[in-house]
């Protein structure tokens, strides 16, 4: 019932940048927020930066500085920009929609992953 297609990862130098975009399709009813979630070889997967259908924000202290999420409700696609990446950035990165109203969350939904790898 909803999709994600992911798009932008691949192998940069420390220092560097990538933009990771996210388009999602399928029923977009009660989309609450849509967000970035990271799995770094050996780890769990941990919370980058979600973004709320209102713009409000939130980022993992790793990140903070550096990365920017931004979304477009109309087109119900999320963007990650990330500058001065570092090596412990590396990791397959999850798109993520998540439907609810208030605090009730109904589901999830996730992408296939992309992987940013960030080596010299």
């Amino acid at each position: 019932q909803v999709q994600l297609v992911e798009s932008g990862g691949g192998l940069v130098r420390p220092g560097g940048s990538l933009r990771l975009s996210c388009a999602a399709s399928g029923s977009m009813f009660n989309v609450n927020a849509m967000g970035w979630y990271r799995q770094a070889p050996g780890k769990g997967r941990e919370l980058v930066a979600t973004i709320t259908s209102g713009g409000s924000t939130n980022y993992a202290d790793s990140v903070k500085g550096r990365f920017t999420i931004s979304r477009d409700n109309t087109k119900n696609m999320v963007s990650l920009q990330m500058n001065g990446l570092k090596p412990e950035d590396t990791a397959v990165y999850y798109c993520n929609l998540r439907k609810g109203s208030g605090s009730y969350i109904s589901g999830d939904y996730w992408g296939q992953g992309t992987q940013v790898t960030v080596s010299s």
